[in-house]
């Protein structure tokens, strides 16, 4: 029989959010690759009797096991090769630095700042800049054996088989995974529509996010595959039409959730019908089973699946009627000018590559000063720490610390109990396996599954066995420490600041969608989410400040980046609320107004669907006033650090298609105060 905790040791709520594992399904075909991958190296190695060679290869291996997180083909490629390259880079600059004391910590320090700019252009940027600066730490605080080139070609080799083998499947399985995504997003809608009429409305809430996370990781992967294709690829242009199909039916779920009935059984089941043909590429007859439409809102499910029915089939798409959604992909010469510029003028990528700097600084200074075994482990907590887009400082330090104390334990077993030697390689074949299953569980089990392969490894290469145990606890403690004091409490960068900003813009274009849905808006502002997350990847055209013209695809787009910055915000505001007083208090208080958010944007599309299937159209002088309220929330979620609650006055006729809407903007002013 389970007890509770006494009353003063039950454990904050940040703790429990930090300690408890995501779910994550597990990714078989990449759990076996990480066991061939890390452990065929060494076999080589102590076959030609170079077990070092081995180690090293192995090394180099890890660092693709932990990239090997892409589904489409295409994307492994750039995942896994692009960080590699600047892995190789780093190993060569930091053995260059070996040795030679204060210019090692200069030149470190100088590796960092470049490593922590790059980062914030992307997710693969991110994993470039972190092996630049963790392979030049190795080398900078390791003697790796032979020739300077050696060390770098052993490393990159080892992380260039793991893709060799993530791609091994290629030829025989070229647009699967793009095809299951799509697929995917179909029952994503499916579940949706069958929430849709719930009171209360988390089941309907939770589901709209979930279509926003696979609309948004569905279109990463056809866009950067047609990037590459410069669309003259059928399979992908049907792939995009597909997706384009599914907006229509996305759209009218609003309207249905608040005429509060349910839609039948058969919509939902023809959704996912149609998800089985995409998944298929099936082009056939396709029996549709839907019910006679009963009013405004099924009549728009209906018309939206019938249409979605007919491009799902169609044997031949034409290309020139096609319009991405988010964009077309520019050029990859203008999206890497871009990127750089953005690198060097953006006052983030300087920040953050600072705070780098200053705590790798820090960490060399001390180790050159004081004698400290196995120093370079300092500055690899340190890099793995401190990381903008791995969640929130404080919690990596804390899951870091509690991770590394689980893997010695591991260690500490391996270490003692087994003989070096073939016998290594046995127990990569077992241990290796762990990364790919549990990082996806979160942080601390992915370090907690890392350092005894990390020691084992460092261990053929230095031969210290169980000495190496306790260093390893005091560097990584020390790094902790660093990154706490350095890169988090000495910083004023507050949560408001990072998270706060980003609303602020989300809600001001929320006005613009608004006015967009009902006549001729303002252009649309650049928010920051979309700027540093999709621009960052190369995924949206020139066209990110969009003309709010009053057509369906330029609503459309306006409508998929919101729900994509709103996305990201309440990303943000998860990592915030694993973070102690007062940051997760201030977090858990501000998330509602996300939630307020989200649901203007879906009364609004509501609104725009009524409309469109015969309500009639709101006045201007309705719109204005609800526009000017949401640029006063703007204004006030800029402006306030706590929240108060304030009185709004929206009036207008209670049978108008924006009474709901402006419910929804009393709700979210009654949150946050620009006062």
């Amino acid at each position: 029989m389970s007890r509770e905790f006494p009353i003063g040791l039950t454990p904050p709520d940040w703790l429990v959010r930090n300690l408890q594992p995501q779910q994550a399904p597990l990714n078989r075909p990449a759990v076996a690759r990480a066991a061939v991958a890390m452990a065929l190296p060494l076999t080589i190695g102590l076959a030609l009797g170079q077990p070092a060679y081995g180690a090293l290869a192995s090394m180099g291996a890890l660092s693709g096991v932990i990239g090997d997180t892409a589904d489409a083909y295409r994307m492994r490629i750039l995942n896994i090769a692009i960080p590699q390259l600047f892995g190789a880079i780093g190993v060569t600059l930091g053995a260059a630095a070996y040795g030679h004391g204060w210019w090692a910590v200069a030149a470190l320090t100088g590796i960092a700042l470049v490593s922590g700019m790059i980062s914030t252009i992307g997710a693969v940027a991110s994993v470039a800049g972190l092996l630049l600066l963790l392979n030049a730490v190795i080398g900078a605080g390791l003697p790796l054996p032979g020739a300077w080139w050696v060390a770098p070609a052993l490393m990159s080799g080892g992380g260039l088989l793991v893709l060799l083998l993530a791609l091994l499947a290629w030829p025989l399985r070229s647009g699967i995974p793009e095809r299951a995504a799509v697929a995917n997003t179909y029952r994503t809608v499916a579940d949706l529509l069958a929430t849709c009429g719930d009171d209360p409305t988390a089941g309907y809430d939770a589901a709209r996010r979930a279509v926003t996370q696979s609309l948004n990781q569905s279109y990463d992967l056809v866009l950067a595959r047609r990037a590459r294709h410069h669309g003259n690829s059928p399979e992908l242009t049907r792939l995009l039409a597909q997706l384009n199909a599914i907006t229509p039916v996305v759209e009218a779920a609003p309207a249905v959730h608040q005429s509060g009935r349910p839609l039948p059984p058969q919509i939902r089941d023809t959704v996912r019908h149609l998800a089985h043909a995409v998944e298929t590429g099936y082009t056939g007859p396709i029996g549709l089973d839907l019910p006679t439409p009963t009013g405004k809102t099924t009549r728009a499910v209906d018309h939206a699946l019938r249409h979605a029915a007919e491009v799902v089939t169609a044997p031949d798409v034409d290309p020139g009627g096609i319009d991405d959604r988010l964009g077309r992909p520019a050029a990859l010469r203008i999206r890497a000018a871009r990127a750089a510029r953005n690198v060097l003028l953006s006052s983030g990528s300087w920040r953050y590559g600072l705070r780098l700097a200053v705590c790798i600084g820090l960490a060399q200074i001390l180790v050159s000063t004081v004698p400290v075994a196995r120093s370079y482990w300092v500055a690899l907590t340190i890099t793995f720490v401190l990381k903008p887009d791995f969640g929130s400082v404080f919690s990596r330090a804390l899951l870091r610390a509690l991770g590394t104390v689980v893997g010695l334990v591991i260690a500490a077993a391996v270490l003692s109990a087994v003989s070096r030697g073939w016998w290594d390689v046995l127990v990569l074949l077992l241990l290796a396996p762990l990364i790919p299953a549990l990082t996806p569980r979160g942080y601390g089990y992915q370090t907690a599954a890392i350092t005894p392969v990390i020691l084992l490894l460092s261990d053929i290469l230095n031969h210290q066995g169980t000495a190496l145990l306790l260093p390893r606890l005091v560097d990584s403690l020390i790094g902790c420490g660093i990154a706490l004091v350095a890169g988090y409490l000495l910083w004023p960068e507050s949560w408001h600041t990072r998270v706060g900003d980003r609303l602020a813009e989300a809600v001001a274009d929320t006005a613009t969608y608004v006015e967009s849905a009902f006549g001729t808006a303002a252009p649309l502002s650049a928010g920051g989410v979309v700027a540093g997350g999709v621009l960052g990847e190369g995924l949206v055209s020139e066209g990110v400040v969009a003309k709010a013209e009053a057509d369906p695809a330029a609503r459309a787009r306006m409508r998929r980046r919101l729900y994509r910055d709103l996305s990201v915000i309440r990303t943000e505001f998860q990592r915030a609320l694993t973070e102690p007083p007062p940051t997760g208090r201030l977090a858990a208080g501000w998330l509602p107004l996300v939630v307020a958010v989200e649901r203007i944007v879906d009364a609004t599309t509501a609104a725009r669907v009524r409309v469109k299937h015969g309500a009639p159209e709101p006045s201007p002088a309705e719109v204005t006033q609800v526009a000017r309220q949401l640029r006063e929330l703007a204004e006030g979620v800029r402006q306030s650090e706590v929240l108060v609650e304030v009185r709004t006055e929206l009036t207008g006729p209670a049978e108008s298609v924006l009474e709901p809407l402006r419910q929804e903007v009393a709700a979210a002013r009654a949150i946050a105060s620009p006062h």
